[in-house]
């Protein structure tokens, strides 16, 4: 990402609501990273459109970040915008033959899960204890207890590079565990960014449902870790689970620094407090080393990587 716009430039364009030098562990589930060159909030979709238009114009590329989940950023932070997704709108369309909700893509989709079981709308209570935004989970996939976004997805609002906005239905995304078209194209260089989603829905019961959300609840406080993690770090590989493999390899409760290999899950990383995104980093490079060395296992990250990484080792 370049950094060739000087700050005043960017002032002209976003005026006082542009941040500089802005530390970005606040806006993380695991409380780490280092600054943004720059940091703006956008308040609903209509503004995240117009920021990222506006940045591009600047030729700037900004980085997304939404519920700062399943994201590791650097502890030398990001060379250029961070735009923190502030869009969290949400609509109801419970009348209609297909009951549906739409979403903007800063909405935490637990939350958004727990508010349709109680109103008597199933379909997403297996999202209820997924952390992130329902950008994120249209962008990764995101899924538990048998379910994923690909299941539920009616149309997303998608920006393109030439700041457009299309809509996109679930066949155009090209879902696939943990992944979507959107990941391929952010690959390739060329990131679209998720405005809000549909998502269908089906009429139930709300004392059932509601039991349904306390028994995913009760289940995730059982198998995950408490405390300032990334969620889950490695993609479960075919026929196996990345925990268990981390597991088998003796490195479950094992530590760099202030960061643990969670001695409750293995998948999981746990910042113990005043933790570095480095021992993370070196955290991850072990296990991957471990599990390939002892089963021939090539571990594929699900937490992404953001910002400056020059010189970690």
């Amino acid at each position: 990402m370049t950094t060739a716009v000087a700050a005043s430039d960017l002032r002209a364009l976003l005026g006082p609501r542009l941040k500089l030098a802005e530390p970005l562990a606040r806006y993380t589930s695991a409380r780490l990273g280092g600054p943004a060159d720059y940091f703006v909030a956008a308040e609903s979709a209509a503004d995240l459109a117009d920021l990222v238009r506006t940045a591009r114009q600047a030729e700037l590329e900004p980085v997304i970040l939404g519920g700062g989940s399943n994201v590791l950023v650097a502890d030398a932070g990001v060379r250029g915008l961070v735009i923190l997704n502030r869009a969290r709108a949400v609509e109801f369309r419970a009348d209609a033959a297909q009951p549906t909700v739409w979403a903007e893509s800063g909405a935490n989709l637990g939350l958004l899960a727990r508010q349709c079981a109680g109103r008597g709308l199933s379909g997403l209570e297996w999202a209820a204890t997924v952390p992130g935004t329902v950008g994120g989970a249209v962008f990764g996939n995101a899924g538990a207890h048998g379910g994923d976004t690909a299941g539920n997805l009616v149309v997303a609002a998608i920006l393109q590079q030439d700041g457009r906005v299309e809509a996109w239905r679930g066949s155009e995304l090209g879902f696939a565990y943990r992944t979507s078209r959107l990941k391929q194209a952010k690959a390739a260089g060329r990131p679209l960014v998720v405005l809000g989603a549909e998502l269908a829905l089906t009429a139930g019961d709300p004392a059932a449902l509601q039991a349904q959300v306390e028994q995913f609840v009760a289940h995730r406080k059982r198998t995950q870790p408490p405390g300032a993690s990334m969620g889950s770090m490695f993609k479960n590989p075919p026929g196996d689970y990345a925990g268990r493999l981390i597991e088998a390899a003796g490195l479950k409760g094992a530590r760099r620094g202030q960061v643990e290999i969670s001695s409750l899950h293995a998948n999981f990383f746990v910042n113990l407090g005043e933790a570095h995104a480095a021992e993370v980093f070196a955290l991850i490079h072990q296990a991957h080393a471990a599990v390939h060395q002892q089963f021939g296992v090539d571990l594929e990250l699900e937490v992404e990587l953001i910002g400056d990484w020059t010189g970690t080792c």
